[in-house]
């Protein structure tokens, strides 16, 4: 998982719809954040973890409370307020984006009313059109990255010791069992006992007897579908307003003198992205078809080699090609009489001595299909390396064309961030409503895909209740196949059993060895991490030649759930390019933390600084100004993608406004605010390029 982008809208301190907070990657792939104490970074954290998972923190106070509170102060009574927060990220080539978000509303009376909260997710093709899943947003999401092990990859700093708290062992050993695959082998072997006694029993089911209630679902939830295909009707002609509208906007910046050769770049760029995804596009058809029709030939190696050493075996004997046909053999002894003229007598040493022949002559069929197979046998060998030749060189077609949509986007962005601070105020302004247009455009395209997806999830149901409405008998044949099943399932979990014991300790033992070296890296103490066969990880010294448990520091268990989380990332990341993991299929793994270094002296702030950039492929962290300023910031300085400000507005009345400096400039941390709310805005750290 690679993030890409995070936005908010009405999200607890955060009021009206953020800017994009757009996530560093690559070889500056750190992304820090600056925020005065109840500016929003805790806030920020679980914007994370609540829109992938819909869980939050132990710091997270009032998590019932999520809706704005000047946003909801400011709407009439039953007029809705929507709260979402959306993330943009990458998995395996594919980009998802995936909103959490809900409806807020003040009765008459002053209370505040929400509707459920739901999770939206779409894909984006190689086209650059989004589209649905087809399955649900949790499962694709857990599938990816576990729910179970979000606290290890975006978590407090300042609580991050908790970890190895002795009441937080247990978790510690299964959510790493379910990162390695342990816990499927577990579930596994756990479905197939079930399997066992739901063989036993399965003759008992008779069936659904609600007939009569499932009709009426089932219309029902027709109706709601067909409602829903005139919403969809509804967005697809709005899609297509916007989509004049910007480009009558493009034309009338084209027709200004300052502007008309940026927009001319821009359509050129816009062109090319395009003609390039498509193709993409190709050359996934083309990779796709050649595995299709001929992948399978790279797995007749070994058989190519028996059938070749076969058939030389019967050259050395002198059966192929044969000397004798056996049909020759057969019309002599059938006549009972030689081609020398020697009567060939049943019983006689001459006819024993010709049906002898008969071992040793040939069949003129198996010297004709060896012949016909030894021709197809060497095609195919010739095939197999421009087989691979067309993969090669379509994959690399694929990376290139991938690399040059990224390279367009990067380019378009530079070009609108030049059109905003344009010196001609008619093309910022052009270019603001293009940016509004392209914004409603990504919102609709958004909708379209939600209004999809529960479409599709009508759908289902409503096939699903069809088969339990035509559901009304039995499989008798199932009584007869249980014996069979119980045995097969038996020997199965036997088998898992085996394969779940061999991987638990070997990822163990290297995971292991892995936390001792990064916590030497980061501690100046002579400790070292173990980790028991349950998981349990402690500190023990060993000066006298005896381990013993270490009552360790609130630093030192800081210091040891960092290369703890190192340590199992690093792990997954090379089982997953060995292929070894049976877990959550990926490599790539972020790291968003709150507060790091808080608790830590200066040494510790310093070699943590130095460490985390390395820990994860990516990495958020969110400080205040008195956490990053000395070590912190002269460690992680080189490491930096991205900035961005927290700026809180204060309602208080004498509120002691404060300020940042950045690459130097100064940016506000602190403000007076202008009415009588409290709110944080976002702001971004410009770059001195």
């Amino acid at each position: 998982m690679r993030l890409r982008s995070i936005e908010l809208n009405n999200f607890r301190q955060f009021y009206g719809k953020t800017p994009e907070i757009k996530l560093a990657n690559g070889s500056k792939n750190t992304t820090v954040i600056y925020g005065n104490n109840g500016s929003g970074k805790t806030t920020l954290l679980n914007a994370f973890t609540w829109v992938l998972y819909e869980k939050f923190s132990a710091a997270f106070a009032a998590p019932e409370q999520l809706v704005n509170k000047r946003a909801i102060a400011e709407v009439k009574p039953r007029q809705a307020i929507d709260c979402w927060v959306s993330l943009d990220f990458d998995h395996e080539n594919k980009r998802y984006r995936v909103r959490r978000a809900f409806r807020a509303y003040k009765d008459e009376f002053g209370a505040i009313e929400q509707t459920d909260k739901e999770v939206f997710l779409q894909i984006a093709g190689d086209d650059g059109r989004w589209h649905y899943p087809d399955r649900q947003p949790e499962e694709i999401i857990g599938a990816i990255l576990p729910g179970s092990l979000h606290q290890y990859f975006f978590f407090d700093g300042e609580r991050i010791e908790q970890i190895v708290r002795l009441d937080k062992k247990s978790e510690i050993a299964e959510a790493t069992k379910e990162l390695l695959g342990i816990k499927i082998l577990n579930r596994a072997i756990d479905h197939l006992k079930a399997c066992i006694n739901a063989l036993e029993q399965e003759l008992k089911d008779i069936g659904d007897p609600e007939t009569q209630k499932l009709l009426k679902d089932k219309e029902k939830l027709s109706e709601e579908r067909e409602r829903l295909k005139q919403d969809y009707d509804l967005i697809c002609q709005e899609l297509d307003s916007q989509e004049t509208v910007k480009k009558t906007l493009g034309d009338r910046l084209r027709q200004l003198d300052d502007g008309k050769q940026w927009q001319e770049k821009r359509q050129e760029l816009e062109k090319r992205e395009r003609e390039t995804r498509h193709a993409l596009i190709q050359a996934r058809n083309n990779f796709k078809n050649a595995v299709a029709t001929r992948g399978y030939m790279v797995f007749l190696n070994e058989a190519i080699a028996k059938f070749q050493t076969l058939v030389e075996d019967l050259r050395q004997k002198g059966e192929l090609p044969t000397g004798i046909k056996r049909q020759f053999v057969e019309q002599l002894l059938a006549r009972e009489r030689c081609i020398c003229g020697s009567e060939l007598l049943a019983g006689t040493d001459s006819h024993e001595r010709v049906c002898a022949w008969m071992d040793k002559a040939g069949i003129a069929e198996v010297e004709e299909s060896a012949i016909r197979m030894s021709a197809q046998v060497e095609e195919i060998e010739k095939q197999i390396p421009q087989f691979w030749e067309e993969v090669d060189r379509e994959q690399v077609k694929i990376n290139q064309h991938r690399t040059e949509i990224s390279r367009i986007e990067t380019q378009l962005d530079d070009l609108k961030k030049k059109l905003r601070a344009f010196p001609n105020e008619d093309i910022q302004k052009l270019q603001q409503r293009l940016d509004e247009t392209e914004a409603s455009i990504r919102e609709l395209t958004l909708q379209q895909g939600i209004n999809q997806q529960k479409r599709e999830n009508l759908k289902t149901e409503i096939e699903h209740l069809g088969d339990r409405i035509a559901k009304h008998q039995m499989l008798e044949t199932k009584q007869t196949l249980a014996q069979r099943r119980i045995a097969a399932t038996l020997d199965a979990m036997r088998r898992l059993s085996e394969v779940r014991s061999r991987i638990d300790r070997q990822f163990r033992l290297q995971l292991e060895r892995r936390v001792q070296e990064l916590f030497s890296q980061i501690s100046f103490t002579p400790y070292l991490p173990k980790l028991s066969e349950k998981y349990e990880l402690t500190l023990v010294e060993n000066t006298a030649g005896i381990e013993l448990p270490v009552a360790a520091s609130t630093g030192e268990n800081q210091i040891l759930s960092l290369s703890f989380i190192g340590g199992i990332i690093d792990r997954v990341r090379e089982w997953s390019k060995n292929r070894m993991l049976m877990g959550p299929d990926s490599s790539m793994f972020p790291i968003v933390m709150d507060s790091p270094f808080g608790s830590l002296d200066e040494i510790y702030r310093r070699q943590v600084a130095n460490c985390i950039p390395k820990l994860a492929n990516q990495l958020v962290v969110l400080v205040t100004k008195t956490q990053w300023r000395g070590e912190v910031e002269r460690e992680m300085s080189d490491c930096i993608g991205k900035e961005y400000i927290l700026v809180y507005y204060s309602p208080k009345a004498d509120c002691e406004e404060d300020e940042i400096h950045l690459k130097s400039a100064s940016y506000p941390l602190v403000r007076k605010s202008p009415n009588d709310f409290e709110y944080t805005e976002i702001i971004e750290v410009l770059s001195e390029n």
